[in-house]
């Protein structure tokens, strides 16, 4: 299966590509604006999982090339790329091809991070009216540490919540989160209830800056 990061080469893209090209045999494909930037990333990438004795399929080119024929699309953007980033692909998705948003508005205040979605919904549903009908969006990986994903050190223990109205779509994204070592993937509903899920993020970031020790705080439902 081919995984498209777009925007893989800022935090929480480096670290799922990094976890998915260490504990599966996923082709893995890193975009960016700037190709020359996501070839270079993804050279890093290759030499950090070769040192573990890995040599993955990871190669790095401009978002638009990223998402073409790829099976899985993973919109890892900061959130004020997120929808103009769609909209500057949805020409090279190809139908079928699901479209994955870990993304977060966020703002922060001098009460601390504060969780700012669009006007309705979520930002997931946002992604979804910019994204062709023949393309299912599902929300997951909101409440992942970054660091602690990008630390392949670090022991992974943490659930992701999977968001989504297709239920193959939403399927394959679990199955995708499974295969990390140390993610247990729990189905959080319909797309609408992604709101719930997005908003947990401010609350965890918060943790971590308030509390020693818990940097790498992720969430997990017993």
């Amino acid at each position: 299966m081919e995984i498209a990061l777009l925007g893989g080469t800022g935090d929480i893209g480096k670290g799922l590509a990094l976890r998915w090209a260490l504990d599966t045999d996923h082709s893995i494909v890193i975009g960016s604006r700037e190709p020359e930037k996501a070839a270079e990333q993804a050279d890093r990438y290759a030499t950090l999982l070769a040192d573990r004795g890995r040599d993955p399929e990871i190669t790095g080119v401009g978002n638009g090339e990223a998402a073409a024929g790829a099976d899985v699309v993973v919109l890892s953007v900061p959130p004020e790329y997120a929808r103009s980033t769609v909209e500057a692909v949805a020409d090279r998705l190809e139908p079928g091809t699901t479209l994955v948003s870990p993304v977060v508005p966020m703002d922060r205040t001098a009460g601390g991070f504060q969780y700012d979605p669009p006007g309705t919904g979520s930002i997931a549903e946002a992604i979804a009216a910019a994204t062709p009908e023949d393309v299912p969006v599902v929300g997951a990986f909101q409440n992942l540490a970054a660091g602690a994903l990008s630390d392949l050190d670090n022991d992974l223990t943490a659930d992701v919540v999977v968001t989504g109205d297709d239920a193959e779509a939403k399927d394959l994204v679990r199955e995708l989160a499974d295969e990390i070592e140390g993610i247990r993937a729990l189905d959080g509903g319909p797309l609408a209830a992604t709101a719930v899920v997005e908003s947990l993020t401010p609350l965890l970031v918060n943790l971590a800056v308030n509390n020693d020790g818990m940097h790498d705080l992720g969430v997990r439902f017993q």
